[in-house]
């Protein structure tokens, strides 16, 4: 998770590095606070843009494989609002432009290919003699 600043871009660049030296894998990324949609139709980048984008180039080449760019989050007061009440956003207003986003993310998250590790292979491992 990063916003698009390049500070806090590298920060996660950084919290990546780091789970690759812990075995985690690393799923992708996702950019919050992307944009804020104003009245007349225009988004305003508070926070620049781009961060996103360049932590997952750099991540996908310190890993050697993909790490896509799962999403990009826009700013959006509801999401503060629906999580102070403790009413996550996607089920507050699943219509908001940040809560597509944040299920478009879960849907990339969902149909991810997933290796070995953690399943069961019904392999029995005793020596029977």
């Amino acid at each position: 998770m990063t916003t698009p600043q390049i500070a806090a871009a590298e920060v996660a660049e950084r919290a990546g590095a780091i789970a690759l030296q812990t075995r985690q894998r690393i799923a992708g990324v996702v950019e919050n606070m992307s944009w804020l949609d104003l009245p007349d139709g225009s988004r305003m980048e508070l926070y620049g843009s781009g961060g996103g984008q360049v932590v997952a180039d750099r991540l996908t080449r310190a890993v050697g494989a993909d790490v896509p760019l799962l999403g990009q989050v826009p700013i959006e007061q509801g999401v503060r609002e629906a999580g102070d009440e403790g009413n996550p956003i996607v089920l507050r207003d699943p219509g908001s432009p940040a809560a597509k986003a944040l299920l478009d993310v879960a849907d990339k998250l969902a149909v991810r290919r997933r290796g070995l590790a953690g399943m069961s292979l019904s392999i029995d491992t005793t020596r029977r003699g």
